[in-house]
């Protein structure tokens, strides 16, 4: 498969959330990213590989991946990247165009704040990142991007790594006229769908939108 360019679902560890398989495309590569090869288990997903240090998988879940075909890459316990990063390059080397990721919002704070600036790294650059954790969603805009969402829910425009210039948004509640979100403000958050759908367009600069979930305007 590599070299071609298709989707790829990435599942990190955690709790599986039954509302995360609306969002997955039947029929496409699975990479589990250690205790995510329960959670894929769980939402009925062949995992087409399971990677990390495993301490987190169940001994049945891992077995039972490998029975089913999986590929098992084992990384040592002590490494510099965590094992969301780890599926995330696996999905590159599968050739992901775009890549949806399915997590727990719960868990450990730093995991979840790691792992939501490194979808904007800048080596995923050229694929399409969406993640849906529990009933949030975010994602992340390079160039310009559609946001299906509902009248009345929130979203949030946050900068990574750098200043977003030039954002402009359609659909939302709060325009932005070719402003700049620096990174670390809160300019841009709680924003507010007024239509089923909105724009987003950045001149340079990477943003992530956040979806909240389970909120309204208040």
């Amino acid at each position: 498969m590599q070299g071609q360019r298709s989707t790829i679902v990435v599942i990190a560890a955690g709790d599986a959330d039954p509302r995360a398989a609306v969002h997955l495309p039947p029929e496409v590569p699975v990479v589990a990213a250690d205790g995510g090869v329960d959670t894929a288990l769980a939402l009925g997903l062949d995992v087409t590989v399971a990677v990390g240090d495993f301490d987190s998988v169940t001994t049945r879940g891992l077995d039972t991946a490998a029975r089913q075909g999986s590929r098992v890459i084992r990384h040592a316990e002590q490494k510099d990247a965590t094992d969301l990063e780890l599926a995330l390059d696996e999905a590159l080397l599968l050739g992901a165009g775009r890549i949806i990721v399915v997590g727990d919002p719960g868990g450990r704070l730093d995991h979840l704040t790691a792992g939501l600036a490194l979808l904007g790294h800048e080596r995923y650059a050229d694929v399409e990142i969406d993640a849906y954790l529990g009933a949030a969603a975010a994602h992340v805009i390079r160039s310009e991007r559609r946001l299906d969402g509902t009248p009345g829910e929130l979203v949030s425009l946050l900068a990574l790594h750098g200043p977003a210039e030039g954002v402009v948004t359609e659909g939302l509640a709060y325009p932005l006229r070719g402003e700049t979100l620096e990174p670390g403000t809160s300019r841009g958050v709680s924003n507010v769908f007024e239509a089923p759908s909105a724009r987003v367009t950045v001149a340079s600069g990477v943003l992530l939108a956040l979806r909240p979930g389970e909120h309204e305007r208040r």
